[in-house]
Parts: structure tokens; C-alpha cells; sequence
């Protein structure tokens, strides 16, 4: 487990606002802090999501790194990048998302095991578990979670406590929550004491 806090500059209590700008460091630093999972000769599967795009932006490979996706923004993206070897999931394309769903991307995660999984999601609960808003895609989770040894959630402190349309799994098959220092105490004990690993960035 890893627990890294940050205090406000000014030392006074964190009153949340959103901002474009504060959204966009805080997924930075989850990304950097993901990134840094990534192990030599690694095979990682890749979901869609903003949060998770910018993961992709800060892999650097190890020697070689094998990585499935049903991202088209992230195939695009780490198929410039030399010692990737990227593989593009088929199936029906997202419009808002650029990503692909259907029974014919599921049936792929049938053929493999990856050693991770970078997933984003919509809402994190205690109870409910993990969810996202798209039926199809929280399907399509759920078989990506079967053929990875480690499932590894990308999720800002916004996400907690929230439910998204279509229930992923339960949190006793998530094995690390990376997230941002927004994050409640209370929350955080919680989670660790489901034996999830936590990085607080």
C-alpha cells in the first residue's frame, strides 16, 4: 500500500471547485504514478476513458510492451512509440468515445491473459461496487477484468461515492486504486482495509 497526501499551499482546509485545469493535473499525476506499474516485457490491457488516454501518454516501454486496447485515440497514439506492440480491438465503434464495445471485442478476451488491466471508471461505491455509464462498455469491463492477473482503477476523488449506469464488478476484484489526494480519510480506510491497494498522488 502507498499513501502519499498533499496539503494546500496555504495550509488551510481543501474546499473542492471545479476547474479544466485542476481536472487535468490531477489525472497527470495518476497517470505518471500508473505508468510507473508498467513492468519489462509487460502485456497490458488498455480501457477507454479520458483518464486513462493520459495514462497512455506517459508509458514509456521497458525493453518491449505488448498492449490491447478498445481505444482508437490510444491505438493511435502508442503505435508511433518504438518497442509497443499494440493491439486493436474490433468491434462496434462509439461515437463520443472513439471506443469499441460488442460481443465480438468480448470474445477476444477469451483467446488471452494479460498481467494488467488500466481501467477508468464513472463511479467507485463501497457497497455497489464499480460502474461506468455505458451498459455495453461495463460488459466489456468485466471480461477484461477475467483476463488480466492485476486490475488496476484510474480514478480522480470525484468518482467516489457515485454510480454510474452500468455495474463493472464488485470492489473485491479490483487489486489497486490509483487516485488523488481529494480522496476521504474515511474513504481511504475503507478501501485499504478491503486489501486494495491504494496510491494517493
Amino acid at each position: 500500500m502507498t499513501y502519499r497526501t498533499r496539503k494546500p499551499h496555504n495550509g488551510t482546509s481543501h474546499i473542492s471547485h471545479y476547474s479544466p485545469t485542476l481536472q487535468k493535473e490531477k489525472k497527470k499525476r495518476i497517470a505518471t504514478a500508473a505508468a510507473k506499474l508498467i513492468e519489462e516485457n509487460d502485456s497490458i490491457i488498455i480501457a477507454s476513458g479520458s483518464t486513462v488516454h493520459t495514462f497512455a501518454e506517459h508509458i514509456t516501454p521497458i525493453n518491449h510492451l505488448t498492449v490491447v486496447t478498445a481505444s482508437l485515440k490510444t491505438s493511435l497514439l502508442l503505435n508511433t512509440i518504438n518497442n509497443i506492440e499494440v493491439i486493436q480491438l474490433g468491434g462496434i465503434v462509439r461515437k463520443n468515445s472513439f471506443s469499441v464495445i460488442g460481443d465480438y471485442t468480448s470474445l477476444f478476451f477469451e483467446q488471452i491473459t494479460c498481467s494488467k488491466l488500466f481501467l477508468g471508471v464513472d463511479g467507485i461505491d463501497l457497497e455497489y461496487g464499480i460502474t461506468n455509464s455505458n451498459i455495453e462498455e461495463a460488459v466489456l469491463n468485466k471480461k477484461m477484468i477475467e483476463a488480466s492477473l492485476r486490475t488496476i482503477i484510474l480514478a480522480d476523488s470525484s468518482k467516489f461515492g457515485r454510480r454510474g449506469f452500468g455495474k463493472i464488478c464488485s470492489l473485491d476484484c479490483i487489486d489497486v486504486i490509483i487516485t488523488d489526494s481529494g480522496i476521504s480519510q474515511s474513504m481511504a480506510q475503507a478501501i485499504e482495509e478491503m486489501g486494495i491497494e491504494l496510491i494517493v498522488v
